[in-house]
């Protein structure tokens, strides 16, 4: 079955409910897990501060938040004895869906489990999709995991 499974993180409600998902199939198969956080420091910068502030304080402070935010999934899977790596990657330009299809196949993974949003219509042209993506172009299955609370 599954050996290693890809799981991006965000930070959101449908990550950590992807994360849950993730925990269970990974106890089932004796999988090993992979959280995968992708950096996109355009998202939180304004672009006006200066390139010695970028560097000190806000690409830091990024990493640091996602650090903490992997450590904290890492643990909560730890505790039903998942083998867990954790993994930060900045995007560099790059679209959020294509790093993480790159580290799949880099880490060669079995599956990829990652939340969606599930939005449909003028929502989801306007805001996109990356879960739909990495569905679209990933080489290995892809688990959709919506929110637990709904939509």
């Amino acid at each position: 079955m599954y050996q290693t499974i890809l799981v991006p993180i965000d930070g959101s409600n449908t990550a950590e409910s992807a994360a849950k998902e993730a925990c269970r199939l990974a106890s089932l198969c004796k999988a090993r897990v992979r959280l995968l956080h992708v950096l996109d420091m355009t998202t939180m910068s304004n672009g006006f501060e200066e390139p010695d502030v970028y560097a000190s304080t806000t690409r830091p402070l990024a990493l640091k938040e996602a650090e903490e935010l992997l450590t904290r999934i890492r643990a909560e899977m730890e505790k039903s004895g998942i083998t867990v790596d954790t993994e930060i990657q900045e995007a560099m330009g790059a679209q959020i869906a294509d790093v993480i299809v790159e580290r799949a196949m880099t880490w060669k993974a079995d599956i990829i489990v990652i939340g969606t949003h599930g939005r449909r219509g003028v929502r989801r042209f306007l805001m996109g999709s990356d879960a739909e993506q990495v569905a679209r172009t990933s080489p290995v299955p892809v688990l959709l995991v919506r929110n637990e609370a709904g939509p």
